[in-house]
């Protein structure tokens, strides 16, 4: 008799296997879709959902609890404020599971483990990315006239405040000293040296 045998020991411990869902879990948060066996995907699927359960109800030991179990703040801001919300209206079943055949090597079952969503939801998930994608290509274009814009003010104030510096140095330059005529030597008065005045005589 199976008692009390309701899950899957998938040939680990139970630190290994916790570790093992753990990450399964929160790979199927972040990208919304893993692949894996059939068997792990089933004991992951058990967890997961419950997650979303406790991500439904929103409150903060809600949210202590997820953050015990699901790695990564940014994971568990998504499970909260953007997975939980596609199932408001929908008790249970937040995923599904697909067969994908026998693993080659080992002949493992493979399965894909995804997140359910309904037609209403992907269209609205499609009409939210294509208007995110035209505001960052709005964002994208004007972000260049920006810079360009703002890369002439700068040179222009550059300029201006050069002219201005230039004006300032030539005002205030001072005048150049004249220099003293030739033979005559500043320090005696301006009179002639004596080098010259007898340059003077031999030539008289």
């Amino acid at each position: 008799m199976r008692h009390r045998k309701d899950h899957r020991k998938l040939s680990r411990t139970h630190s290994h296997r916790r570790a093992l869902l753990r990450n399964l879990v929160t790979s199927l948060i972040e990208h919304e879709r893993i692949e894996t066996t059939l068997a792990k995907a089933k004991e992951a699927r058990r967890v997961g959902e419950r997650m979303i359960t406790f991500a439904k109800r929103g409150d903060l030991h809600a949210r202590r609890h997820v953050s015990r179990y699901v790695h990564g703040e940014s994971n568990v801001k998504k499970l909260f404020d953007t997975v939980a919300p596609w199932y408001e209206t929908r008790n249970g079943g937040y995923t599904r599971i697909l067969k994908l055949g026998r693993r080659l090597g080992d002949a493992g079952e493979m399965a894909l483990l995804e997140l359910v969503k309904s037609p209403e939801l992907k269209e609205k998930l499609r009409k939210d990315k294509l208007e995110a994608e035209k505001a960052a290509k709005a964002a994208g274009k004007a972000a260049p006239a920006r810079a360009k814009k703002d890369a002439e003010g700068e040179a222009a104030a550059e300029g201006g405040e050069g002219e201005k510096k230039g004006r300032r140095e030539k005002v205030a330059a001072p005048p150049k000293p004249e220099r003293p005529g030739k033979g005559i030597n500043p320090a005696k008065g301006g009179k002639a040296s004596t080098r010259a005045r007898q340059r003077g005589k031999s030539g008289d």
